[in-house]
């Protein structure tokens, strides 16, 4: 079975994303009450006993959220960083978490697994490519400024899920404070629009057959604006680009 991935929800208000090949799946971030998870698994026809487990990138609680509880609830385990772990929890981690290393590739199942360090203002943020031997697919949801190393874990993937926080103008003339405005589009913040165009043209892009715009700020950005900015960049329609929406996430996609 070909690795395929969908979206229970991108945005402030909580972030996760499956991943599936062969007989394993694994949800990545739970920044949702385990009751909203277990009705947006729902939705894509799984259930919680149908996962291996969880893997976090960060503890902010749109990511990190109901993670822990509703592992515990379900007999899951979870992956997270030494620093991640530091922030959550501090003491040593109970049995079904294991800490992993922001550079580390592990597998669960038919899975493999690559972590990679992002900057971005959390205690030891990672993202991750996930692959099952034939395809591979890249998330980078949280990450105030691309960097080389970004760039050459993130080329050559067949399916991209790819920050789109803000528009320049938007957050610039938009309503937040002035200290939330620095945070967001500092260097540890979150990617605008055009930083993203910028890191694709660092990337080996010749086998993208997927590319979703996620976590897209309700006040400072639209579907409109984050698509053009892609499309432009790698020649393609306003349509081919995909979007990660708060509320739906996006269904099942397949490599």
């Amino acid at each position: 079975m070909a690795l395929r991935f969908a979206s229970l929800g991108s945005g402030s208000r909580g972030n996760g994303l499956v991943v599936e090949a062969g007989g394993s799946r694994l949800l990545l971030d739970c920044g949702f009450t385990p009751r909203d998870c277990e009705r947006r698994l729902a939705r894509l026809g799984l259930a919680p006993a149908d996962l291996a487990g969880i893997v976090v990138t960060h503890e902010h609680d749109d990511h990190v959220g109901d993670a822990l509880p509703f592992a515990v609830r379900h007999g899951l385990r979870v992956w997270m960083t030494h620093g991640t772990w530091r922030a959550v929890g501090g003491a040593a981690p109970p049995a079904h978490v294991t800490l992993i290393d922001s550079h580390d590739i592990f597998a669960v199942g038919d899975l493999c697994v690559q972590p990679f360090p992002v900057p971005h203002d959390a205690r030891e943020p990672v993202q991750f490519v996930f692959s099952d031997g034939a395809s591979r697919l890249g998330v980078l949801t949280d990450i105030g400024t691309p960097t080389r190393h970004v760039g050459e874990v993130l080329s050559a993937c067949d399916a991209l899920v790819l920050e789109c926080n803000h528009d320049r103008e938007m957050l610039a003339g938009g309503p937040y404070p002035g200290w939330l405005k620095e945070r967001i589009g500092g260097p540890f913040g979150h990617l605008a629009n055009d930083a993203a165009a910028e890191l694709i043209k660092m990337l080996d892009v010749r086998r993208l057959r997927h590319v979703v715009a996620a976590h897209l700020s309700e006040s400072n950005n639209t579907p409109a604006l984050a698509r053009a900015a892609l499309a432009e960049v790698l020649g393609c329609t306003v349509e081919w680009i995909g979007v990660a929406s708060q509320d739906a996430g996006f269904d099942w996609r397949s490599l």
